[in-house]
């Protein structure tokens, strides 16, 4: 152990001496040594500033900062005024106030008086406030209940009136010899009777206007929502599954005692809950529900069930489903529900009639691996773009119909469904002008790896360009449409807040300078973002990092990006900032570096997301194989030099690699891995995998922990002790695995304090420091 420790404390000496500018226990400092970078950027209500956090300090946390034209430098603002800026605030067009909600109580806000009035404050605080179609009405939830409220009598009335539980009914007195004889007997008795029930009679031809209790027993109640004209109200009822969760083990705590929290489900079909759609009417004073068992393909089971006798033959019945509260036209008329099945491979989009409670379908989405995609969330209890158009007849949304997410319309009276954009690219984000006439959209037209923003009108379907030079662009208008605030990065520099006026091909005003003095000494590299044909012929883009020909050394380090599905061969500030940094730190040190946006990664189109559907650690795995093949064709690297790291699914990958292509690589760090999919989390899994209990083949032949007898080469596992996402047992389960076998050739580090994203310096630079070391150590010629 004290020799290894030795090692590692040489090796840091001997790579920052060489590196002469970089030094790992600088670079894993992350932001404390780049500079923190502003988020969350807002405009004030009157349009005249802009806000976000920072901390260019780098004090223990953010603070609000804010900028108006005619400023130099950010300054920052006070406390309340760093508070009021972050409200959510619900306005009107046209209107000098607005109204907003700050710790459960109602405030309305006069733009131009610039003072706010506290109208309603309880015990129980109230939220999701939403306008109604009346000028003045709101409505808002308050213990599982909607309430209207008059802003102009001040007036606050109930509309619903539901309840956990189950009633308790009154019992009435059974009859017996007793009873039955005192009625018998006294007169006194007969009589007192016949005025409780002539009493009852009476209060009863008086009908209260009081909503009547509905109990709604012991199912989650969400989704809560009134339409616009009060006259209805909609919810869903959701099952509680008894499912066991995951629980860790803490061992550095503040008093010295162990804790044991849960953490997650693991994935199941037993996470399946049974869903009802309910409505309230308010004229009828009833509650009713939606049968949607008339949707199309309701019943129609997944093309993998003929891959198992147990399955192809299956009873026909209806997909659980989960249907999202209801997207309103601005008078209330028209109500429209997204529908997710629950496997992910269906999405619905129905016109509601609420008060016959029935509905008709307008569109009928179906992918057999799973939906998803920009403006399309991968899970059933998410919601996608979807709203109304000026016309208050026609609806937008997304679609991947064309293999590419798209934005369409559809209107409601004439069925005519129209595709406003179209080409190999996607639309990344959509914000609906306050005409309802245009969007705005952020698109990777230009370049996968980019993200430009264009407005689009309705009318012509022309995009008009606004920003689109190489990077990306995070865009929030201002009140009235006339200017920008833009969050923009490149490949080599970090975040900064700039604005710009909402013209075409408008210029940028920078407005911080988030980077710092030390930072800015080294020449960092604009890796180039090139693509290679995978062996299947699917276009790969990644990034390089080519060393200078005087310290080439013929090895290679391949990366590979965590969460499956995100995106790291672009043209912007990367997440993996640390990992950035340290790959020109290989770069200095001679090595080749390549960082590839392998099939399943994001921005791509459904081809490329959906490609490894049953089967992790195939076409993804096979896309690292052939950027290994093109660094030793192309660029000279030993084929016998390779190593792979990676992070996450970027850990799972490397295990693939070094178990399921033994000799391929020479060695592979592995940080924070899943080894066995059957234990990672339903969510996630249940769409790429299936399940366990329906498709058990799929999850084989994707685990790293059944092929833990192939291990050729050098494997470091490094994983954090309280990882609540890929959990520690993870790599304890792998390790049993490796000393059962006899395997030698590995090792693990274990991070006591660290969960699944790593927050200290010192567990960086520990975690690095043996991946460089690693490489160092196999991949160099002694």
């Amino acid at each position: 152990m004290t020799k290894n420790i030795f090692i590692l404390a040489f090796l840091f000496l001997s790579i920052t001496g060489k590196s002469q500018n970089l030094k790992l226990e600088e670079i894993m400092k992350g932001e404390s040594f780049i500079g923190n970078q502003p988020t969350n950027g807002r405009w004030s209500l009157d349009g005249k500033k802009v806000y976000f956090e920072w901390n260019p300090k780098n004090e223990l946390g953010a603070s609000t900062y804010f900028w108006q034209k005619g400023m130099g430098k950010p300054e920052i603002v006070s406390p309340k005024e760093a508070a009021f800026s972050q409200m959510d605030f619900k306005t009107k067009p046209g209107s000098d106030v607005v109204y907003y909600l700050d710790k459960g109580s109602l405030y309305s806000y006069s733009i131009q008086a610039k003072t706010s009035k506290k109208l309603i404050q309880q015990s129980t605080p109230i939220s999701n406030l939403q306008f109604g179609t009346q000028t003045g009405e709101l409505f808002f939830e308050q213990n599982d209940n909607i309430f209207k409220y008059n802003t102009k009598e001040g007036t606050v009335l109930q509309i619903t009136n539901f309840n956990k539980g189950i009633k308790k009914e009154t019992k009435s007195e059974k009859e017996n010899f007793l009873n039955t004889q005192q009625k018998e007997l006294f007169q006194f008795i007969k009589d007192k009777e016949a005025k409780k029930q002539w009493n009852l009679a009476k209060s009863k031809a008086v009908k209260s206007d009081f909503a009547k209790e509905y109990f709604y027993g012991k199912d989650q109640f969400i989704n809560l929502k009134a339409n616009p004209n009060g006259n209805f109200a909609t919810f869903l009822l959701v099952e509680e599954p008894e499912i066991k969760k995951e629980t860790m083990e803490v061992f550095i705590t503040a008093n010295g005692y162990n804790q044991t929290p849960e953490t997650k489900e693991k994935v199941s079909t037993a996470n399946f809950v049974k869903t009802k759609f309910g409505i309230y009417s308010v004229v009828k004073d009833s509650v009713y529900y939606l049968n949607f068992s008339t949707l199309s393909h309701i019943q129609d089971t997944p093309k993998y069930y003929e891959s198992y006798d147990n399955l192809k033959n299956k009873p026909k019945e209806d997909k659980l489903i989960v249907p999202q509260a209801p997207v309103y036209s601005e008078d209330g008329s028209l109500a429209i529900v997204e529908i997710r099945s629950q496997d992910n491979k269906d999405r619905w989009l129905v016109n509601l009639n609420l008060d016959k409670g029935t509905f008709e379908e307008i569109e009928y989405q179906h992918d057999e691996a799973w939906i998803g995609g920009p403006g399309i969330p991968g899970y059933s209890f998410e919601s996608g773009t979807l709203g109304f158009l000026a016309d208050q007849e026609t609806i937008y949304f997304q679609s991947e119909a064309t293999g590419y997410s798209h934005l369409y319309t559809y209107n409601l009276k004439t069925k005519k469904k129209t595709q406003l954009t179209k080409g190999n690219w996607e639309v990344r984000d959509v914000t609906l002008a306050k005409d309802k006439r245009a969007f705005y959209l952020t698109t990777n037209t230009t370049h996968p790896g980019n993200r430009n923003f264009y407005k689009l009108a309705v009318a012509d379907g022309v995009l008009q360009p606004i920003l689109t030079k190489d990077g990306a662009h995070e865009v929030v208008l201002s009140p009235d449409e006339k200017s920008l605030l833009v969050r923009y990065s490149y490949k080599n520099i970090p975040w900064d807040f700039y604005v710009a006026d909402n013209k075409k091909n408008t210029t940028l005003q920078q407005i911080s300078s988030s980077t710092t003095e030390v930072f800015k000494q080294y020449q960092w590299r604009t890796p180039e973002v090139i693509t290679f044909k995978a062996q299947d012929g699917t276009p790969v883009n990644a990034r390089i990092y080519t060393p200078k020909a005087e310290v080439a050394n013929k090895a290679a380090v391949i990366f590979v990006h965590g969460a499956g599905y995100l995106q790291n061969a672009h043209n912007f500030w990367s997440n993996y900032y640390r990992e950035y940094m340290f790959h020109n730190l290989l770069t200095d040190l001679g090595y080749t570096v390549l960082d590839i946006d392998y099939r399943g990664s994001d921005g791509y189109g459904r081809d490329f997301r959906t490609g490894i559907y049953r089967f992790m650690g195939g076409k993804d795995l096979s896309d690292h194989l052939d950027g290994k093949k093109l660094l030793v064709e192309k660029y000279g690297i030993d084929a016998n030099r390779v190593g792979i790291y990676g992070g996450s699914y970027g850990g799972f990958i490397t295990l693939m690699g070094m178990l399921t292509t033994p000799g391929e690589f020479a060695s592979g760090a592995a940080l924070r891995s899943v080894t066995d999919w059957a234990h990672y989390n339903h969510g996630y899994t249940g769409n790429i995998l299936n399940f366990p209990e329906t498709d058990p083949e799929a999850y084989k032949k994707s685990s790293p922990i059944y092929f833990a007898d192939n291990l050729k080469g050098n494997l470091v596992m490094l994983h954090g002790m309280v990882d609540d996402n890929v959990e520690y047992k993870d790599i304890v389960r792998l390790s049993q695995r490796f000393i059962e076998l006899e395997k030698k050739n590995w090792t693990l580090a274990s991070f006591p304090v660290e969960s699944h994203g790593f927050k200290e310096t010192y567990s960086w630079i520990d975690e690095y420091g043996r991946i460089l070391n690693l490489f160092n150590s196999t991949l160099l010629k002694k």
